[in-house]
Parts: C-alpha cells; sequence; structure tokens
C-alpha cells in the first residue's frame, strides 16, 4: 500500500477486496506444483546459538539470559530443561555441516552467541576460542558452497547487560553496536548476509519467557524502541566502516498474519490495527518514507495511556534525528512465517489492564478449524502466509523478502507426514506470493536444522528435519522424511508431492 494511501477508504477496499475475496489458488495458466521457483531462489535452513550449540561453560563462555534463567528458575522450563548441552553443536558442528550438505541447501542461518564472543557482555573482552569456533563453521559452510546467514543476537543477550535493564535500556544500542563490529571485524569478509535481531518483547510483557519482566504495555514498548534503534545503529556503522565487505543487513520480524473474523467496517479497522501493532511498529521506522511508528499505534497508545490515568504516553518516542537516522536503514526483511489469527473488534475494552492488547483494542484468536501442530500457539492456514508477504509488499512498496522461518511442530517420529504437509502448503502459498501477488521474496528456510531447545517448551516440541536422542550423551542425528522431501524441493526447484 502506497503510504500516501492511507485512508479508511483505501483499508477498506485493500482489505475486502484483496484479502478476503481475492482466490488464492489460481497461479496464472498453470498448476502449482508445475511451477518452479525463480532461478536465483535461496533454500535454507536455520538455527539459534542457544538452542542447539551446549558447551554453555566451554572455553571462556560467559552467562547469557537463557543460562541464568534455566538455573535460576528451572521449573519455568518445561521438565526442567535447560541449553547446557542441547544438541551439543558446539562439539559437532562439522557432523551439522554434513546435514546440510547432504539437504543440498544454499544457504544456513544461525546466529552467533554473544556470551561466546564477549563473555561479560562488553567489547573490552574478546573471547578468541568463541571467535575461533565460529571460524571453523563459517570457513566450513563455504569451503562446501553453503553461504552463511548470521544472526547476531537471537535471544540470548549476556546477562551482564539484562541486569542493566536489557532492551528497555537504550545504552544497550551501543553496546550492541560495539559487539557487531567485533563480528564484521573478524567475520565480515565471508559473511554476506546480517540479521542484527530476531526481534521479540518476550519475557518483557509476559512472566513465561525471560527476562520475566512482565510489564505488558510498558517494557515490551521499551525493548521494541531499543532493538529498532539498535538495529539502525549497527547498519549506520556498516556502512561507514565495513562497505566494502558488500553484505546486507536485515531485521527479522514475527510475521503473523491478522485476519477480519467478517467483512464489517469494525473488524476490517480492527485487523489494520492489530497488524500495525504487531508487525508495522517494527518495519515502519525503516520503511515508511515518513519513518517513526505506525501514526495509528502513536496514537491509540497515547489515547488509552490517558484513559489509564499516565501522565504521558506509555510509548516511548524517537527525536527527529532518531527517525532520519532510522529511516532506510534496513537491506531486507526476515519474516518468520509460521501462523495466523482471526481479529474481532472489541472497543469495549476485553482487556482491562495496561497491554498492548488493550491498545489494539481487539481480540485475538485462532480458527477452531485449523489443523493443530504440537505448539499451542502454531495452526495451519497456509493462506495467512501469502497474505502477510502480499501486505508488507503494499505497505512499504515491494521490500526483498527473506523467509528466515517457517516451520511444524510435532511430538517426534521420523514418519513426519505432518511436516511435509504444512511445508508443501506454506511452499505453495509462497509461490503464490510470487508469481500472483509480485512479492519479492529471495529466500526460504526451514525452522529447524534438527530438534532443538524450544526456550519454554524445551524438548517437548520438535520442529526439526533431524531428529536428535536428547537421551543419549551423544546426540546422534537422525533424518526425518520431511528432510528427503524437502531435499527434493531444493533439488527441484519446485513443490514436490
Amino acid at each position: 500500500m502506497p503510504p500516501s494511501m492511507s485512508s479508511r477508504s483505501f483499508i477498506k477496499r485493500f482489505w475486502i477486496e484483496v484479502v478476503l475475496y481475492l482466490p488464492l489458488s489460481a497461479m496464472s495458466d498453470k498448476k502449482e506444483d508445475e511451477l518452479s521457483f525463480p532461478s536465483n531462489f535461496l533454500f535454507g535452513v536455520a538455527s539459534s546459538a542457544y538452542q542447539i550449540e551446549g558447551g554453555y561453560n566451554a572455553d571462556g563462555r560467559g552467562e547469557s539470559v537463557y543460562d541464568f534463567y534455566t538455573h535460576k528458575n528451572p521449573e519455568k522450563f518445561d521438565n526442567s530443561s535447560n541449553g547446557d548441552i542441547t544438541c551439543d553443536s558446539y562439539n559437532q558442528w562439522r557432523k551439522d555441516v554434513k546435514l546440510l550438505i547432504e539437504l543440498g541447501v544454499d544457504f544456513y542461518r544461525f546466529s552467533i552467541s554473544w556470551s561466546r564472543i564477549l563473555p561479560n557482555g562488553y567489547a573490552n573482552k574478546i573471547n578468541q576460542a568463541g571467535v575461533k569456533y565460529y571460524n571453523d563453521l563459517i570457513d566450513e559452510l563455504i569451503a562446501n558452497g553453503i553461504q552463511p546467514m548470521v544472526t547476531i543476537n537471537h535471544m540470548d543477550l549476556p546477562m551482564s547487560l539484562q541486569h542493566l535493564g536489557g532492551w528497555t535500556n537504550t545504552v544497550i544500542s551501543d553496546h550492541f553496536m560495539n559487539y557487531a563490529k567485533i563480528l564484521f571485524e573478524n567475520f565480515g569478509d565471508r559473511v554476506k548476509h546480517w540479521i542484527t535481531i530476531n526481534t521479540t518483547s518476550m519475557g518483557y510483557n509476559d512472566d513465561i519467557f525471560p527476562p520475566y519482566m512482565n510489564q505488558p504495555g510498558i517494557a515490551d514498548y521499551l525493548a521494541i524502541r531499543v532493538m529498532v534503534l539498535s538495529h539502525a545503529k549497527v547498519y549506520r556503522l556498516y556502512q561507514k566502516e565495513f562497505s566494502e565487505q558488500k553484505g546486507k543487513i536485515g531485521l527479522v520480524v514475527d510475521t503473523r498474519w491478522f485476519e477480519p473474523v467478517s467483512s464489517s467496517e469494525e473488524d476490517i479497522r480492527a485487523a489494520e490495527i492489530v497488524m500495525e501493532f504487531e508487525v508495522g511498529i517494527y518495519l515502519n521506522p525503516f520503511f515508511h518514507p515518513n519513518g517513526d511508528f505506525p501514526e495509528v499505534v502513536k496514537k491509540r497508545v497515547e489515547m488509552i495511556s490517558k484513559i489509564e490515568g499516565y501522565p504521558q504516553s506509555r510509548l516511548p518516542s524517537f527525536t527527529p534525528d532518531e527517525i532520519d537516522f532510522i529511516k532506510g536503514s534496513c537491506d531486507f526483511i526476515g519474516t518468520n512465517l509460521y501462523t495466523s489469527f482471526l481479529v474481532e473488534n472489541r472497543e469495549d475494552s476485553l482487556f482491562n489492564t495496561t497491554s498492548i492488547q488493550r491498545d489494539e483494542g481487539a481480540k485475538v484468536f485462532q480458527d477452531a478449524s485449523w489443523k493443530k501442530s504440537a505448539s499451542d500457539w502454531l495452526t495451519v492456514y497456509p493462506e495467512g502466509a501469502q497474505k502477510a508477504l502480499r501486505w508488507i509488499k503494499e505497505k512499504y512498496n515491494s521490500p526483498e523478502i527473506i523467509i528466515t522461518e517457517n516451520g511444524f511442530s510435532d511430538l517426534g517420529g521420523i514418519n513426519d507426514d505432518d511436516r511435509i504437509d504444512y511445508l508443501r502448503t506454506y511452499l505453495k502459498a509462497i509461490l503464490r506470493a510470487i508469481y500472483i501477488d509480485k512479492v519479492n521474496v529471495r529466500g526460504y528456510a526451514v525452522w529447524s536444522l534438527m530438534d532443538n531447545f524450544e526456550w519454554a517448551s524445551g524438548y517437548r516440541e520438535k520442529f526439526g528435519l533431524y531428529s536428535v536422542d536428547f537421551n543419549d550423551l551423544s546426540r546422534p542425528r537422525t533424518k526425518k522424511k520431511s528432510a528427503t522431501w524437502y531435499q527434493n524441493v531444493i533439488k527441484e526447484k519446485r513443490i514436490m508431492d
């Protein structure tokens, strides 16, 4: 959607004509299974450091927020589990690369543990053992024709910085920039796709995930602001000091689709508002010509803050200089694309306490008919993937998109037909987005390479293409049926039945 066309009438037309009633199955004159992905389309898989590495105190690594809380409050994690060993990729990374070679992926998205590079979180002490670990991994990937796509921080902030308030404290943006500079200096000659932050406000607005700040409608907004600013600082640093490396800098956003439950103007407007709060709040500062948080977000938080008795808006603002500094500082959008929700207008204050949900003024839920996974938040609605991608394209003038995560959870097993069905239907939706909607999708990564530590869910939920036996200290990996299926998709560059 061109930013100048943000009127109520355009929103209604977009959501009724394009979102609710546009046929999603037609694919030009060809069937979906006859269409190949573009020749330059990249296929990959994803993981993150804390979830697979283990070696939590090996070779000088410092303590992360997840190390601290899995040890301090084990009861908050399924079966009191932790990532102390998890897949043992710190020691078995060569085996992991062999799995990647077997799959035939174009790229591997992984993250670097901030605490493994900077044990105390600060740039005054670099852990050379950590640098060597990632150098060895990157070199092995490149030697086998696999592009490294590196996430600089994926939820595992050093605990020393969490003690300062974590992502709610603006000073973290400078420490993050210092950390990123060290990564560019050590790995930037070979890494050409950087993801700054796997953004999330989890743990700032709830008591389910670390750091258990549980201040919804306050701490989450602070964290979002600091993450956006931190990304921009790293981007400008790269432009200024590392442009000769010729890499791209992107940001990952959890891109859930929010669909109006009816064609009423109220529900349509409510769904658009929720999309702005959940997705636009991260992307608008970079891609809207005016920068800054979405106008509807600013106005609603200010209005409801006053109703609640706050002396000023709970949404922290950017200065004019910061708005200009942030605007345009993103080369591509990484979308974590899993699931969808229905939205019903509820301006009657469904929520009576301060929260983003109250600011949104909507009831958000999932259709009971949608197929369920092993995760209570993940139901199957592939049409939502196409619609979310199209929303970003229309809203922000066709930015480059890489789908950095897409996957399905079950409770284990090698014959994972449900995962194959999920991946097949979502890849078809992505093909529709590419060919019908002309969305600029350049790549796709399955979450995840192998079963791993799934945050508060521990090892109960399985997302991997390869199974890991966590009861065996050697952590053997076993190929699932979905891995063979995806291997063929990559080879043929089309969806396999």
